[in-house]
């Protein structure tokens, strides 16, 4: 059985001790809000293209599907997504977007191990 413990420090960020991946998502999902599902997909190139736009990466994703996104990644983002890239190749996104969205929605971008 796994325990569970949260915390709010001071800023109002939350700490969360679990024990298994499996758990912590949960919690982060359910501290998201309900409207809120993890994807995982896996990075399939990377580049960065100066003169034509700016940084690029290709993803596969695992429900499907494979995205492209060109020139509007930020620095936070590409840091996340060279990381992920040189290891296992695997992110995840926590998103409320609906459709498709979800593919290009970064805000909670995680590197996979």
């Amino acid at each position: 059985m796994a325990s569970k413990k949260a915390k709010k420090s001071a800023k109002g960020a939350a700490q969360f001790r679990e024990t298994s991946a499996e758990a912590i998502g949960a919690a982060q999902a359910k501290q998201a809000g309900s409207e809120f599902s993890w994807h995982y997909g896996r990075i399939t190139r990377i580049g960065n293209f100066e003169v034509a736009g700016g940084r690029e990466v290709v993803i596969a994703w695992e429900e499907g599907g494979v995205t492209s996104q060109q020139g509007t990644i930020t620095d936070a983002e590409w840091e996340i997504f060279k990381l992920a890239f040189l290891s296992t190749g695997r992110i995840a996104i926590l998103s409320d977007a609906t459709d498709d969205g979800w593919m290009y929605d970064y805000r909670f971008l995680e590197a996979v191990r």
